[in-house]
């Protein structure tokens, strides 16, 4: 299939939504205020249990409301210097009205604006006039964190009150762009609980939560840390009308790919064979029938129109092979696809985001059968007996 083909048979970032920090740290934005955090001596740094995180922590975690005429949501935040300046997720609040943020002790702060914004981070910063100051929550240096550190999430699942803690492990440090790195986390993200504190061991936050729901799977992602320092010193002065036509007109300007015949650009990644470094045959295999099964499934939805159904066909797939295959290169492959779909607000663009994902991994899959065909050709030849001139 050509580049400009915007039908999907055959082979061939607004916000990071529809897809998280105390001692030992500068403080956040303010030198005033209490720490929620680890505590101790300045510079100390000791590790801590998951309940001593929360204890100490959840004083400088809110719940953020946001109303609008369609509705209301919720989500939860955290306060980042103790004169008000609480971060969450950009689309917690974003196509609000009114938005409120609730204190563990049920205090109601209204959020007359919003300091600052990173749409193509997913982040925002909520200014409040609390009558007192805020504990806060320092943050730690995302850029150390590696694949297999141990994170802890505290948030809002379903948007109640009681704030409840999930661990697990960093599964992966993905980069999705080269504006955008991002945490895969084993933790257990609920609706409700994005825009919460991601901690590491010593109780610093080291990212934002996110959670993006697929093909009744969750996978757990977090938007690093040191994304927020930029917004820090930060007074935009957004009111929550004028965010949502900020929001609107960056929407409005950017280009949106549709299946009526116009080029779609694509991105088929094209991997080095060391992506199947230790692979097993087995799982190559696995994978090309799964990738395989899922296109002969969803390409013709998508040509019929129906751009959503052929996306979530692949969506499904890629998360399931992700889960499944013994290989981490093309887990990871997948996984980015999957990423950059989420960061994406056009079904027609997430199919081909899905679909760019696959096509590279096939590509890499037919290169490495190549290679290895080659390979064994020259060994048989090699070894032959080669016979005496007469």
């Amino acid at each position: 299939m050509s580049s400009t083909n915007p039908r999907l048979g055959g082979r061939g970032l607004l916000a990071f939504a529809s897809l998280l920090i105390a001692c030992g740290g500068a403080p956040a934005a303010s030198d005033s205020g209490s720490s929620a955090g680890s505590g101790g001596a300045a510079g100390a740094r000791s590790e801590l249990a998951p309940a001593e995180i929360a204890q100490r922590s959840m004083p400088a975690i809110v719940r953020v409301e946001a109303r609008s005429g369609q509705g209301s949501g919720v989500g939860t935040g955290f306060v980042i210097a103790s004169e008000g300046r609480i971060a969450t997720n950009l689309h917690v609040i974003g196509g609000s009205s009114e938005i409120e943020v609730v204190l563990l002790d049920g205090t109601r702060l209204p959020v007359p604006t919003i300091a600052a914004i990173d749409p193509e981070r997913d982040l925002a910063v909520l200014l409040v006039t609390p009558p007192e100051a805020l504990p806060v929550l320092n943050l730690g240096d995302s850029d150390v964190v590696l694949a297999g550190d141990p994170v802890v999430a505290i948030g809002n699942p379903l948007g109640v009150l009681d704030y409840t803690v999930s661990d697990g492990l960093i599964s992966s440090v993905r980069r999705v762009s080269e504006e955008l790195t991002v945490l895969q986390i084993s933790a257990p993200i609920s609706q409700g609980s994005s825009g919460g504190p991601l901690f590491n061991r010593y109780g610093e936050v080291i990212g934002i939560a996110t959670f993006i729901a697929g093909s009744g799977q969750n996978l757990n992602f977090g938007i690093p840390s040191n994304y927020l320092r930029s917004l820090l010193g930060r007074d935009d002065g957004l009111t929550p009308a004028a965010l949502n036509e900020e929001l609107a007109r960056r929407l409005d300007a950017r280009p949106r790919p549709t299946g009526g015949g116009l080029s779609i650009r694509r991105q088929v990644p094209e991997h080095d064979l060391s992506l199947l470094d230790g692979c097993r045959e087995e799982s190559m295999v696995e994978a090309v029938e799964g990738i395989t099964k899922a296109i002969q499934s969803g390409a013709p939805l998508y040509n019929q129109g129906n751009h959503e159904a052929c996306y979530r066909i692949y969506e499904g797939a890629a998360i399931r092979l992700e889960r499944e295959l013994d290989c981490p290169g093309l887990r990871d492959a997948l996984g980015q696809g999957l990423l950059r779909a989420g960061t994406l607000d056009d079904y027609t663009a997430k199919a081909w985001a899905m679909r760019d994902a696959f096509d590279g991994v096939l590509d890499v899959i037919e290169r490495r059968a190549a290679a290895d065909s080659a390979r064994g050709s020259d060994d048989a030849s090699e070894e032959s007996p080669q016979e005496s001139p007469e």
